[in-house]
């Protein structure tokens, strides 16, 4: 449960809340609300009293409006003037009166088989309560609660976790989050809302053999969706899967529904769904999938008529550049993957930039959160300036850049310019989409990417490829070559997944080998497509190409700072890692562990374990707290004109703005063997 956001919430006529009286199913029903799929009702304990208070969930949407206005008699403009010192009475203070948790219904089954009913207990995520207090809190609401009910309490941060570690179960039964969430039938993904035909594939296979007649209007169905799904009205994944996988990350940059549902099977059987018209909504609480008695008369949707201009690409003769020495401006010669790790080396370099921006944007009632900011960064009424050089610091200390270079767009032109086979299979490629001849697009994009990848490098190209590592290395060296295009990474068209990387090259004819493949990837049938959907031209479209000296890592993952199943939330961020290299995390070759940390009051609690076991060591937890909270420092420097070329300055329409520093970035990442942390890849996280 999340902490307030706003103070301010009409009141319904009636209010049903009870003071003092037992806890029964009937009267939880009668007071509760649905929060991600799960009735719940807010509990406020008043240990002065020694009663307990159980609020109408419609009445009061926020414990500390009801506990100031209610209990204790102040006006809500007097509890908005000093909302973080009450927030910090009530949920930090170890000699605290009021106690605040959330009571939750669920469903599992007994190890016979058997439906059982229970109720969780939590605190917000930024609850301090050390072990004496959370058990005085369980048992105080056990003894009140039902008896014919199981009550379990669930740590609500990993900070809880350990402190209940030195308790009983027998005393104080549990269960941790991650247990709870796996246990989810239904999961919300991304928000959306379509009318389409379900397609259900309950195996790889059977999405093959069907794929070729997938069209717009199809909402696909199956275990684990691959990266090349076509663009269509809506995904369904029935196992579970991480919220930052390529397709999920597409899903919201398609801005369509997507949800796991794990008992899909079972409806399709029971409803018919599978080929049948439906209406699929997702939203933060809810999951519908409803069938259609009829046909729906569909319109083609908006992304038919969407047009993606590009900048022109500079095609001059550039040279192949160091990564530091490029900055976000240079993503016209060198692609938006190559220009953002420039930039990030020089946000690290030089410390100039002000990371602090996010938090000095106003959260209503709040001016800002920049007192928040100073406590994490273990200060005390620090000046602007001293705030700005510590975030400077701190990210600087925590992360670096990789070392690499990158190879420009001109190579890549002087490489086709060189055969006049690869001019000829361009030609008839552009031909073909301009004459809209979808019955020959495939071929030929297959074509033309065996032509690229078999067409001798011309030898002035070569050597300027091959001196870019030219220096003998002491033993031999594992290189890896990213693609880095000039279309990706825009508003609107995130190409998450759809261009190749090579992550095992040894030698110079290899790495040509790689740079030719990165090249082909430009041009394959699905590239070409989602390309030509949103109007972005062949002509404009170019690839350059990041190469990098392998770096063995501990572990890696992806983080996003935002939950991206939560838009309007503002604390926390949403990281994902597996051991080994980040590429696991995306590609959905194993399913991640997957944490939230909140990077304004502190705190973070593990979502799931994944493919694992076990949970990380508490001591790489609190790393990975480190890390969450500097990929949100650099969403201050990373945010509009930074990362998409949006502009910030004055405007033909109206007044000059600022970058819209709530936008949220999406960083690849990976913990080297020595246990630093380098960030291999800064983009937007498309929303």
């Amino acid at each position: 449960m999340t902490a307030q956001l706003f103070t301010h919430a009409p009141e319904p006529a009636t209010d049903r809340t009870v003071v003092g009286e037992n806890l029964s199913l009937p009267l939880f029903r009668t007071l509760s609300g649905v929060l991600a799929g799960h009735p719940y009702l807010k509990v406020v304990v008043d240990r002065a009293e020694n009663t307990w208070h159980l609020l109408d969930t419609v009445a009061h949407p926020f414990h500390v409006n009801y506990i100031a206005t209610r209990v204790l008699g102040m006006e809500l403009a007097e509890l908005d003037a000093d909302l973080d010192a009450f927030n910090a009475s009530v949920y930090m203070d170890p000699e605290r009166r009021f106690l605040l948790g959330v009571l939750s219904l669920h469903t599992d089954e007994d190890p016979e088989g058997r439906e059982r009913t229970f109720l969780v207990l939590e605190t917000t995520e930024a609850d301090t309560m050390g072990g004496q207090l959370l058990e005085f809190f369980y048992g105080f609401v056990r003894d009140r609660v039902d008896g014919r009910l199981p009550l379990l309490l669930k740590p609500a941060n990993h900070g809880q976790e350990e402190e209940l570690a030195a308790i009983s179960e027998l005393r104080v039964p549990r269960i941790l989050s991650h247990e709870l969430f796996g246990s989810r039938v239904r999961t919300p993904l991304n928000p959306g809302d379509a009318t389409g035909r379900l397609r259900y594939f309950p195996t790889h296979e059977a999405y093959a053999a069907a794929e070729a007649g997938l069209g717009w209007a199809d909402i696909v169905a199956m275990p684990c969706l691959p990266d090349d799904v076509p663009r269509v009205a809506g995904f369904v994944n029935t196992a579970p899967i991480t919220p930052l996988s390529h397709t999920n990350v597409l899903a919201s940059g398609w801005g369509i529904p997507n949800a796991i549902v794990r008992d899909l099977e079972l409806l399709v059987e029971k409803d018919g769904l599978d080929g049948a018209w439906v209406r699929y909504r997702v939203c933060e609480d809810d999951i519908v999938l409803e069938r259609l008695d009829h046909e729906p008369a569909l319109r083609a949707p908006a992304w038919h008529q969407q047009r993606i201009r590009l900048e022109p690409p500079l095609l001059d003769d550039t040279p192949v550049l160091a990564l530091h020495r490029l900055r976000s401006a240079d993503r016209d010669r060198y692609g938006t993957k190559a220009a953002n790790l420039g930039e990030l080396h020089h946000v690290l370099d030089s410390r100039t930039a002000d990371l602090t921006a996010f938090y000095a944007r106003p959260r209503p009632p709040r001016e800002d959160l920049l007192g928040h900011l100073a406590a994490r960064l273990g200060l005390s009424a620090p000046s602007a300036a001293e705030l700005r050089t510590r975030a400077a610091d701190f990210v600087a200390s925590t992360v670096g850049a990789p070392d690499g270079v990158a190879l420009p767009f001109a190579l890549q032109q002087r490489f086709l310019a060189s055969s006049p086979a690869l001019q000829q299979g361009i030609g008839k490629l552009k031909m073909a989409l301009e004459l809209d001849a979808n019955d020959v697009l495939d071929s030929l994009c297959l074509q033309l990417q065996q032509l690229v990848r078999h067409t001798p490098v011309p030898e002035s190209v070569a050597r300027q490829i091959s001196q870019a590592f030219s220096a003998p290395p002491a033993a031999p060296r594992r290189l890896v070559v990213r693609s880095s295009s000039n279309a990706e990474d825009l508003p609107g068209f995130s190409a998450a997944g759809v261009y190749d990387s090579v992550t095992t090259v040894h030698d110079t004819g290899e790495l040509l080998d790689a740079v030719r493949q990165v090249w082909a990837s430009l041009v394959s049938p699905r590239s070409v497509r989602l390309r030509h959907q949103v109007g972005i031209s062949l002509d404009d479209t170019y690839m350059g190409v990041i190469i990098q000296e392998y770096v063995p890592a501990s572990l890696g993952g992806v983080l996003v700072t935002c939950d991206p199943t939560r838009r309007a939330d503002f604390r926390n961020v949403y990281l994902n890692c597996s051991p080994g290299s980040p590429e696991q995390v995306v590609d959905g070759s194993v399913l991640p562990q997957q944490y939230l940390y909140n990077v304004v009051e502190g705190g973070g609690r593990t979502v799931a374990l994944g493919s694992w076991g076990e949970a990380l060591p508490a001591a790489t937890r609190a790393r990975l707290a480190d890390l969450s909270l500097t990929g949100r420092l650099l969403q201050s420097h990373f945010s509009g004109s930074h990362l998409d070329g949006t502009p910030s300055g004055p405007r033909a329409d109206g007044p000059s703005r600022g970058p819209d520093v709530d936008k949220p970035l999406d960083i690849e990442w990976l913990m080297t063997e020595r246990g630093d942390f380098r960030l291999v890849q800064i983009r937007p996280y498309a929303l």
